[in-house]
């Protein structure tokens, strides 16, 4: 039988997503939380891959037992006993065995977190910058993610991706809650690996006033990751949500 975890996670301490053999990674924590509870080896795919660093607001994974799950509610409660504080399970979804996390995902959002007020509280979740960036030049740089479907100018180089073709939704700069506080939203049917950190950072170089919007739609042409910005730091990065036609948010 074949569940779903949805979950959310505090990336700080941990590799990324992924299982590494000389590091820590969130999928290898679950892994051993779940074979101790169900006490036989379980492994288990994910929705994504997310960077070192990177925390994850939504996530889902996909695992098989060959017995029902009994008691859901217990369940949850032992994993996230052993799990820790960095790992919050919070649903347990039976679904049909040929069901996959990743393969299934209509749609993935990531969010990018900047702050123009120095604010120990929201160290280290947000990217600080002393100065003002212009948000509508890089709202109108943005929108030509829209437009794109190719983007290797943003790809991590040397990948192990088949293609780097991607179609975003959305990619937009909003302000947050608090003053100074503003966020970048962006939604594709997929990502590139360090994808959304090379946006923004060469988003923020529009916003600086170092290149203009001309320059950004020149980059994107490309295709070619060193015409690009810099790679954002990893802290102020989170998977927002992930989105399947069978299950309701």
């Amino acid at each position: 039988m074949r569940y779903f975890l949805h979950l959310a996670y505090n990336g700080s301490r941990y590799c990324g997503w992924q299982r590494q053999p000389n590091a820590v990674a969130v999928q290898q924590a679950l892994e051993e939380a779940l074979a101790v509870i169900l006490r036989q080896p379980i492994s288990i795919t994910g929705a994504g891959r997310t960077d070192a660093g990177v925390h994850a607001a939504c996530m889902y994974a996909h695992f098989d037992v060959p017995e029902p799950i009994a008691q859901p509610e217990r369940f949850i409660s032992s994993l996230n006993h052993i799990c820790g504080p960095d790992i919050a399970v919070y649903r347990l979804i039976q679904v049909s065995d040929d069901a996959h996390a990743r393969f299934d995902a209509t749609e993935r959002s990531y969010r990018y977190m900047v702050t123009e007020k120095k604010n120990p509280f929201a160290y280290p979740y947000s990217w600080y910058t002393p100065r003002h960036l212009d948000y509508d030049k890089m709202n109108v740089a943005a929108s030509l993610l829209l437009e794109t479907s190719d983007f290797t100018s943003f790809a991590k180089l040397h990948s192990d991706a088949k293609t780097n073709i991607c179609d975003v939704r959305e990619a937009i700069w909003r302000p947050g809650r608090e003053a100074g506080e503003y966020i970048f939203t962006i939604t594709a049917d997929r990502f590139l690996r360090n994808m959304v950190r090379a946006v923004v950072g060469t988003l923020v170089e529009v916003g600086r006033g170092k290149m203009d919007v001309c320059d950004f739609a020149r980059i994107i042409e490309q295709r070619d990751r060193c015409s690009a910005g810099t790679s954002m730091p990893p802290q102020a990065l989170f998977l927002w949500s992930v989105k399947y036609p069978y299950i309701s948010d």
